[in-house]
Order: structure tokens, then sequence, then C-alpha cells
């Protein structure tokens, strides 16, 4: 078996987009994630979600918000998680959708189980105009069931650079005893050699409400004992917001100033987080026109918090936001598996690092929802453009820089 570059765990699920989802606005707000039982899934027949699928509303979410484009990057890309029984070759609607979509782009799926009897996760989104955010309902569905057991012979015969965990705070059995499962899992890939990195997610319905109020979200203690083993994390701005007032104190951050709110979750994740590993460390929050940092030395040293702003936000028209941060992810760990070895001996070129990452993102977020990978070049040439030191105001431009290499 072919070692893998980067191996992306749990999360696994379709996303259908319409503006028949209205229902969603009843769930969450904008930008907001309502997670739902499987028992709520609305009443839609297998026949019904192949219609959408068929007819361009349906996307891979989770791991199909990355593993594509790091395929398409040329990098060697495993997907485990579970997926749901059914009569489409053995997988359920939506299954069989996410399936043949990774496969088709190279990802590798052999780490694959199917659920006996939960569906493949699946996210009603409703479709708004301009590029924003609607209403999310993400069913976990067959994700509830992540057993890190199964999945640990899967890192151990696919032996991968990268461990890359999607979510915390949407799986029932992946979040078990408090994230401590998790933690450990993460602790046991890094003794298998992997550089181990984690996503979390806007867990609630209403963040903007509660980040005013100041108010603590319980998913989010889920991360106490996950963040100080962790190699990478990277969060939202709102996401920080609601981390912080969770973990440090309720009412610590109310989102009236950007600035304070980045700033104060890094320092925040510095004193408390920080260095506790013997690894480097690194620490983000990503905006809409770049991410700011905190790197962590083998020593567990912390220089002060950086931002780097994108130079690639204005090449091209937004045609839809979700995956912004995973496809930012993605970018990001593509370089780090091309530059393994620095990430480990703490001389990793972070700037070099994050604007893979802001570059990959404007890729994926101004493709066409029927081509989602499209834009994707290899990691070469990606890296080339993000060496060139030049700002790029025009898509076309972009895409001439990055086909020239």
């Amino acid at each position: 078996m072919m070692k893998m570059d980067i191996m992306i765990l749990n999360t696994s699920v379709l996303d259908l987009r319409s503006a028949d989802f209205a229902f969603t606005g009843k769930l969450a707000g904008a930008g907001g994630l309502a997670l739902c039982e499987t028992a709520e899934m609305p009443p839609y027949s297998q026949t019904g979600l192949m219609g959408y699928i068929a007819n361009g509303k349906a996307s891979a979410g989770g791991g199909g918000n990355t593993a594509p484009l790091l395929a398409h990057a040329g990098l060697r890309v495993a997907v485990g998680s579970n997926l749901g029984r059914g009569t489409y070759n053995g997988l359920d609607a939506q299954g069989r959708a996410f399936y043949d979509i990774l496969t088709a782009n190279g990802v590798d799926m052999s780490a694959t189980v199917i659920h006996p009897t939960l569906p493949t996760g699946t996210t009603f989104i409703h479709e708004v105009p301009h590029g924003e955010r609607g209403g999310i309902a993400y069913f976990p569905n067959a994700n509830d069931d992540f057993d890190f057991e199964v999945f640990k012979k899967e890192v151990l015969r696919l032996s991968p650079t990268v461990a890359y965990y999607m979510y915390s705070g949407l799986s029932k059995r992946g979040d078990a005893n408090g994230g401590r499962d998790l933690a450990d899992f993460v602790v046991w890939c890094r003794k298998q050699g992997c550089i181990t990195i984690v996503d979390s997610h806007t867990l609630c319905g209403n963040p903007h409400e509660l980040i005013a109020k100041g108010a603590a979200v319980p998913a989010y203690k889920l991360l106490e004992p996950l963040l100080p083993e962790l190699d990478i994390f990277f969060t939202s701005v709102d996401e920080a917001r609601m981390i912080r007032n969770t973990l440090e104190r309720e009412g610590c951050d109310h989102g009236e100033d950007t600035q304070a709110s980045i700033r104060g979750f890094l320092d925040f994740v510095r004193n408390r987080f920080a260095g506790k590993s013997g690894r480097p460390q690194l620490f983000g929050v990503t905006v809409k026109n770049g991410a700011y940092t905190l790197y962590v030395d083998t020593q567990g040293n912390t220089g002060g918090v950086t931002f780097c702003e994108s130079r690639y936000t204005a090449a091209g028209r937004v045609v839809d936001l979700v995956g912004a941060g995973d496809s930012f992810r993605a970018g990001l760990i593509g370089y780090v598996t091309r530059n393994c070895d620095a990430f480990l001996d703490g001389s990793l070129n972070v700037a070099e690092a994050v604007q893979s990452g802001n570059l990959m993102a404007t890729l994926y977020v101004t493709s066409p929802l029927d081509n989602r990978y499209g834009n994707i070049p290899k990691l070469d040439a990606l890296l080339s453009v993000v060496r060139d030191g030049k700002n790029y105001t025009a898509e076309a431009e972009l895409k001439t820089a990055l086909n020239t290499f």
C-alpha cells in the first residue's frame, strides 16, 4: 500500500443546496449551523434526493471540501469515514454521490466503512443570493458513530504524513468522554509519526446572538483536552469568540472589535494551551482577507501574533463561501505536507504556508458549484505563485500565472 500524504477522518457529508430548503432558516441563522438528529431528517425519498444530485444541487462536504483539492494538487489523499448502506451499489443516495465525487477526483476511499443502519451525513443549505451563507441544517447520521479503534487500523495501513480529523463537536461517538477520546487519538497519531490537525465548526445555530451576549457554547468545551495536543488548529473569528467565551469566561468577548477578538483569542491560546506537547504548533484565525497566526517553536516559545493578508482575494467573484475555511486548510496542510521536516524542526515558513491556504481558498470559493475543483493547480504551480510575491487583482491574471508554471 502506497503511503498517503494526508488522511482525512470522519465527517463525510453530502451538501445539498436549494432555494427549496428555506426550512433551515428556522433552525439556524445566517452563517449558523443546526446540529440535527437522524430522526429529524426532512422526508425526502432516496429518489427525491437523487433528483437534487442529478440537477447539480449537491457537492461533497466535510472531507469533500478538502480531499479533492489536495488530490488535484497532486498529493496522495485518503478519506476514512462511515457512509450509509443503500441500494445504489451498496450505498444510499448521499453516500453514493459522495463516494463517486471523491473517487472521480483521485481520492483514495479504501478506508470507507458502510454503516448498516445510519444514513450518510447530509447537510441542507438554503441557497441565497450574492454568495452569502444561508442557514445550514446538518444531520451527522453515520458520522455520529465514528469508531477510533476501527480507523486506527486504517491510519496504520495508509501511514499518512498528516492526519486531519473533521470536526470536533459534530460526532457523538467521536466527541465521547468530553473530547478526551479525540485528544487521545491525536496523541496516538503523533506517536505513529503523523502531523495532526483537527477542525472545529460553528457549533450553534445563532452565533451572532450568542456572541453579542458573550454566552458560552457547551460544545466548545470539547476543545479543552484537545488544543494542548494538536499540531495545527485554525478557526474563524466567530468561532474564536465563542471558544474564548466558553473556555476562558463568559462575557469576555461580545464581538465589538474584530482585531481585539483575534488577538485576545490567540493570546488566550498561548497562555492556556501552547507549548505543552513538546512539538511545534501553529494556531490561527482566518478572516476574509487572510489569516492571523501564532507559531510555537520546539521549545514552546512563541513570537507575536502575525497577520498574513491574502494576495488573491480580489482575483475572482465569490460563488459560494461554504467550504472556504476547509479549502484554506487544504492549501495550508498541502504546504505542511511538502515541508513536514521544517514543521517538525520548528523552521516552517509560516507566511508561505498561510498564503498557500489563502490561494487555495480563493480558487475554491470562486469555482462554479458544478466544477468545484476545476481551478485547482498542481502544488508546484500553486507554490510558484505563492513565492512570486505579487498581488493579484484579476482572475485572468491569476489563472495565467498558475498555468505558466
